[in-house]
């Protein structure tokens, strides 16, 4: 018999945690892009560069920069734009990208050859590129 009240216990509090999700409204729409091949650590330069950006800045940055990493993360800025306007509703032009992260992936380990009979391990990297883009929340000042 408590196996049973606990159960109900459970349900309950899954039920209400289910309808308090549901009425908060979504400020946030994410991107993942993963097992990109590229170095985590060229990719965390260009990611750097947008942290905390408006996304129209974030874009122009990401066109007019040189390295392969921006046109990736182009990518994923570029969808988690669309799943923000798709998914949720959002206002484009009031989104800044709120995080962005790159973490490691897995790694390719390769033999490279050297001299006299030797070999090199060469590892080539892969990284998971995240970016979430939220709605910049309008700050009233308390003083005026």
């Amino acid at each position: 018999m408590a196996q049973a009240t606990q159960r109900d216990k459970r349900s309950v509090l899954h039920r209400k945690r289910k309808e308090e999700k549901a009425a908060t409204p979504v400020t946030q729409a994410k991107a993942v892009a993963k097992f990109v091949r590229i170095s985590p650590r060229k990719a965390r330069s260009v990611v750097n560069a947008i942290r905390n950006r408006e996304v129209g800045e974030a874009f122009q940055i990401l066109e007019f920069s040189p390295k392969k990493a921006s046109r990736l993360v182009y990518k994923v800025l570029r969808s988690a734009v669309a799943n923000a306007e798709n998914n949720f509703g959002l206002n484009i032009d009031s989104l800044y990208v709120e995080k962005a992260v790159v973490d490691d992936g897995p790694r390719m380990k390769r033999l490279w050859p050297r001299g006299r009979g030797r070999a090199d391990i060469q590892q080539k990297r892969f990284s998971h590129i995240t970016v979430v883009v939220a709605n910049r929340e309008e700050i009233s000042n308390p003083q005026e």
